[in-house]
């Protein structure tokens, strides 16, 4: 006589995890190389002059992070990459437009800059603009091929820091220009033929229709060529501006204390690059509106929801007090 157990074999099975002992050891080697680590970073000493010192000099950080010559350093470099992104993107997206422009001579002359500036290196670029007075001494502003209405004298308005600001633009001009166009691409060519049905230029089209769609995919990438250009900037040390990197290396040739120095550059390079890492997720979250279904939670958001889902853990809990009604 058949039972409903052997009709049904699979119901008198047992499930039984799979093992992953490659996982456990994984994580093992992983929390024994943190510990050796942190173990580094807090308590090593070693020996420094007859005297014994902590390894990393967490003294010395403490006192030149939030000094004057530092602080101020940290101030140049925000305004050298604010300027620099600024000038980037306004060029990255008229150099766009022109590359996808039927006129030939427009877009032609696009791809050069972009194949230009792309192409050299922004070191010899921050280099050049530095001793652009080598080749023109004077710089004019006038009627092309006429009367000349402003003289300038290269060396004097041509400073280290418009140097750094006009090569590091240029050369993020080149790259934000990829970007727009990229975005530019992703949007239906139906919208721009609706667009112009309904009597609008090409360019209004753009602005109104095209540009905001296309938000959505210019977005990240530009808040990646953001906190790139924040680090890129420290090449401008090598022109003598005085920005962060400038500043602790100022520092360190006085006081030869070069690693401590360069964690103070490097944890100031940390905390802007969180801050602008979040602004950007903000932003992009704000441009994502209407393309998704359901925006993605806010950090925020995320900590409400842990909280609430522990609270009502332990409430189902064995023993917990009866909800009130």
């Amino acid at each position: 006589m058949t039972t409903e157990a052997d009709a049904r074999p699979e119901a008198s099975m047992t499930a039984v995890p799979v093992r992953h002992p490659g996982r456990w050891l994984a994580a093992v080697v992983v929390l024994v190389l943190v510990a050796m680590f942190v173990h580094t970073v807090t308590v090593s000493k070693v020996t420094r002059g007859g005297k014994s010192v902590h390894r990393y000099e967490w003294e010395v950080i403490r006192s030149y992070f939030l000094s004057r010559q530092v602080f101020d350093g940290l101030v140049v470099t925000l305004e050298l990459t604010v300027l620099a992104m600024v000038i980037g993107i306004t060029l990255g997206i008229v150099v766009a437009v022109l590359r996808l422009s039927p006129n030939p001579l427009l877009s032609t002359a696009s791809w050069l800059y972009i194949w230009f500036f792309r192409g050299t290196p922004v070191y010899v670029q921050l280099l050049f603009w530095y001793q652009i007075g080598y080749l023109y001494p004077r710089l004019t502003l006038g009627v092309p091929f006429g009367p000349a209405l402003l003289h300038l004298n290269a060396n004097t308005f041509i400073t280290s820091f418009v140097a750094a600001m006009i090569g590091l633009g240029l050369n993020e001009g080149a790259y934000m220009a990829e970007i727009v166009r990229a975005g530019i691409i992703s949007v239906d060519e139906g919208q721009t033929e609706a667009a112009q049905a309904l009597g609008m230029s090409r360019l209004q089209a753009m602005r109104r229709v095209v540009l905001p769609q296309a938000m959505r995919v210019i977005v990240p990438p530009t808040g990646n060529e953001t906190i790139s250009m924040l680090k890129t900037s420290s090449l401008a040390a090598t022109i003598s501006v005085a920005e962060l990197t400038f500043s602790v290396q100022t520092i360190y040739a006085r006081t030869y204390r070069v690693i401590p120095m360069l964690m103070v550059a490097s944890f100031w390079y940390l905390i802007v690059t969180s801050v602008l890492t979040v602004g950007q997720y903000y932003i992009e979250r704000y441009f994502a509106r209407g393309a998704v279904r359901q925006l993605p939670l806010t950090p925020l958001q995320k900590v409400r929801g842990q909280v609430a889902r522990i609270v009502m853990t332990r409430r189902d809990l064995p023993g917990a007090p009866a909800r009130r009604r």
